[in-house]
């Protein structure tokens, strides 16, 4: 077996687990979902119920961390369990290998191709799918996926099935395809797919990728959603966001109930990440305006500040993981790929930056992280729905928060213990502290690899 073009041992693909007993994974993804708006996380203003029931089933890690500060580059690194940094440049290097049958194209040709072969990089890598395939599974992708079709990541089944030109120049009608197509529509619309798909599987064991478009915008949900808000002491648009965050929670419900009636549930592992954080307090009102409606507070989503970055991270497998724990160790996304394989027994590829926690879950050794580091190309603007370029690394080490905008060269440190919103900079009465992320920062940028 390969990845990312090593070779790997012949016992990545040996197990002593049977057919008969490798779990079903479900990992359940919140898109545009803050880490503080779970009843489980203390927001007692957001209800949450089936989120909540599944954080107390297992091992519930409150200080998780994605890589970047908006989604597509998260969901790379949950299925290839590296980082974005290290998967641009696999995407890169074999670029660059393949444009030699290009090299007497046109220059538009050219550009055309290297487009779409960006769009396709993903069959490129040895994702999770493709490694569990090696075991009997099947396995579905539904929601948000932005790499075309779901066989580029080595699924057997799926919701997005890619576009076409004719979508590509429609422009907005292209964006929502480019996010997830017929994905988007999952548990908006229907849970259908999924359902469809649990049925088909048999007694094969089986990964479902759920990743719907919640509480991400649009704020639309069904009105007895928002009936359990409507009459709070919040603004319109906390209203609007808390709604769409029961709807995730109500599909989360719908789903599990529907495992348990096919007798699927007990030997199921599940799984719950952000792909990136958001801000929208109970205090705070962006209806009208359309930067902070469509993309939250500038805390969130597209800013370096600890919540645009942190998440819950949940592991629950009924009988194999104690329920009702709660670690406070430092976690990465990419940890959870890395984790599930050796649930499952099998070696974690030599290029994963993931490591598995699955000794950590069982409370024989503490967190595996003493700091997580990451860094941003994409910051949010005023002038730019989608933001604009940059260059910026933050770290997280014990109960602080540190960030370096290195294209303004500006620094700011929080502590989290007494300033979890970041609400002070206290960079300049911590010259020390500061001295040390700022040399840590600089040292990750010039080496493009994380310290441990």
């Amino acid at each position: 077996m390969t990845f990312l073009g090593i070779q790997l041992p012949s016992s990545c693909n040996q197990t002593n687990n049977s057919s008969d007993t490798l779990p079903n994974i479900v990992l359940l993804i919140g898109d545009d979902q803050g880490y503080p708006y779970f009843g489980f996380m203390g927001a007692d203003y957001v209800q949450t119920p089936n989120m909540d029931q599944l954080a107390a089933s297992g091992t519930l890690f409150k200080n998780g961390y994605v890589p970047k500060n908006h989604c597509r580059p998260s969901l790379q690194c949950l299925m290839t369990g590296t980082l974005p940094i290290d998967y641009e440049k696999a995407v890169e290097q074999r670029l660059h290998n393949h444009t030699m049958k290009m090299r007497f194209a046109s220059a538009k040709d050219q550009a055309n191709w290297e487009r779409n072969f960006r769009h396709h990089a993903m069959k490129e890598f040895k994702t999770l799918p493709k490694i569990l395939a090696e075991k009997g599974y099947r396995s579905f992708q539904g929601g948000k996926w932005w790499e075309f079709h779901y066989e580029n990541g080595g699924f057997t089944d799926g919701m997005t099935t890619g576009w076409t030109e004719e979508d590509r120049k429609a422009g907005g009608k292209w964006f929502k395809q480019f996010m997830g197509g017929d994905g988007l529509q999952l548990a908006r619309a229907t849970m259908q797919p999924a359902y469809d798909f649990i049925d088909s599987v048999g007694n094969a064991p089986f990964f479902m990728w759920y990743a719907p478009e919640l509480p991400h915008y649009p704020f639309d949900a069904p009105e007895k959603y928002y009936t359990i808000y409507k009459d709070q002491e919040m603004t319109e648009s906390a209203k609007r966001y808390y709604a769409n965050c029961t709807w995730f929670d109500d599909g989360v419900g719908e789903l599990m109930n529907y495992l348990k009636e096919k007798d699927k549930f007990d030997n199921t592992l599940f799984i719950y990440v952000n792909d990136n954080g958001w801000e929208q307090n109970p205090d705070q009102e962006f209806r009208h305006d359309s930067l902070r409606w469509h993309n939250g507070g500038d805390k969130g989503k597209l800013s370096m500040y600890d919540q645009s970055f942190r998440t819950p991270i949940i592991f629950s497998w009924k009988g194999q993981i104690k329920k009702g724990i709660v670690k406070q160790d430092l976690i990465h996304s990419a940890d959870i790929p890395a984790t599930i394989l050796e649930y499952l027994g099998i070696e974690i590829p030599t290029d994963y930056f993931g490591q598995s926690y699955k000794s950590v879950i069982e409370g024989k050794e503490n967190s595996l992280r003493t700091e997580i580091i990451g860094c941003i190309e994409q910051e949010r603007w005023e002038g730019d729905m989608m933001g604009r370029k940059t260059e910026g690394y933050w770290i997280r080490k014990e109960q602080y928060f540190f960030n370096w905008d290195a294209t303004r060269d500006e620094m700011k440190l929080f502590d989290l213990e007494n300033d979890p919103q970041n609400n002070y900079n206290i960079a300049q009465d911590n010259p020390q502290q500061t001295k040390l992320f700022l040399e840590k920062l600089k040292n990750w940028r010039n080496d493009k690899r994380t310290l441990n």
